[in-house]
């Protein structure tokens, strides 16, 4: 038996790639799930009502999916170029910081909510670039891996937002409780639905992943960015400015990160705390990787990821099986979706 590469995947194979992966993944679940003494169909039928079966699971679950679509499109946008971000977390979380402190700006809470709004989601943003430009520095510039750097990075970053928290944007009102000064109620982002936590951050969420689509498939950009992934030096050979297409797919990668958090803190939260992100980050890579770096599928493949976390509580108070199941599940997801995409590329021969 060999394995030999195929000349070119057919669409069907890569289409139905990730759903093969997905249901090997609930398979292996419900096995755990059944030895844990559960009914398996019981146990899946009581995660989708959980998640869809209210008004509150559907809101929830797609205020749990905003900050994934975001975090799973900043993983998408570096790996397609072959720039590994592993990042996402610190970028997250130094993009609610920043908007915490941007808070504190005089005068910020007397201009227009619209104004004020966009101001902060531009300062998550670039909080999230400059974090990622670090590392992206030095790999052009000394050849250092990135995998480690922006890995690393993510504990910095986390300690760096603990140290202001517990410092200059610590709140006087919150009792000694470790929280950043509220953001201004004019940057707080509207309701989507009365009387839930759904904001207006899903359709920033959705539009951005339909304008990553866009750039990635339409612009010279995009094509720069695919050739630097699929092959550097012969993209470089052929005329793409290696260096700086780097540094753009840095600023967008991290820039999606940044605004993840700022979303977050300014929709959900309203202050920043060090439990503000429950692996938001490294969640982004497993959808990312669900979705087969398509921004389009990064929609779905978050929507799953938020279907598990937020279904899984109900069927764990209901039945007894851990939560845990969520996260076993959406990490099953991703050793099989890497299965899937190999076979995607090669066919068994004798």
């Amino acid at each position: 038996m060999r394995f030999e590469r195929r000349e070119q995947p057919s669409t069907a194979l890569t289409l139905l790639a990730p759903l093969g992966a997905i249901a090997a993944a609930l398979a292996m679940s419900g096995i755990l799930i059944a030895i844990a003494g559960a009914n398996v169909f019981e146990a899946f039928g009581l995660i989708l009502r959980g998640a869809f079966g209210s008004r509150l699971g559907i809101t929830e679950t797609l205020t749990r999916a905003t900050p994934l679509i975001l975090t799973g499109l900043a993983a998408a946008v570096a790996f397609r170029a072959k720039l590994w971000n592993i990042g996402g977390e610190g970028q997250f979380y130094l993009g609610a910081l920043a908007v915490a402190a941007f808070g504190l700006v005089p005068g910020l809470a007397s201009a227009p909510p619209v104004l004020v709004i966009l101001l902060c989601l531009c300062v998550g943003a670039l909080a999230g670039m400059a974090l990622l430009l670090v590392p992206v520095g030095l790999k052009l510039r000394f050849g250092t891996d990135e995998v480690v750097t922006t890995l690393l990075l993510n504990f910095v970053a986390v300690l760096f937002v603990s140290m202001m928290i517990e410092g200059p944007l610590k709140d006087p009102l919150a009792f000694g409780w470790p929280q950043s000064v509220p953001v201004p109620d004019a940057a707080v982002l509207p309701q989507l639905v009365e009387r839930s936590r759904l904001h207006a951050g899903l359709i920033v969420a959705l539009v951005l992943a339909v304008v990553v689509w866009w750039i990635q498939s339409r612009t010279v950009f995009g094509m720069q960015s695919r050739a630097a992934g699929l092959n550097a030096r012969a993209a470089e050979f052929a005329g793409v400015p290696l260096g700086r297409t780097l540094v753009v797919v840095a600023c967008l990668s991290g820039g999606l990160a940044g605004l993840a958090g700022a979303i977050e803190v300014m929709g959900v939260k309203g202050y920043v705390t060090t439990d503000l992100s429950p692996n938001y980050g490294y969640s982004g890579i497993v959808i990312a990787m669900l979705a087969n770096l398509n921004p389009i599928g990064v929609i779905g493949a978050a929507l799953f990821s938020a279907v598990m976390f937020v279904g899984a509580d109900s069927m764990s108070r209901a039945l007894g099986v851990p939560s845990y199941i969520a996260d076993v599940t959406v990490a099953l997801s991703l050793l099989t979706m890497l299965v899937a995409l190999f076979l995607t590329q090669y066919r068994v021969r004798r």
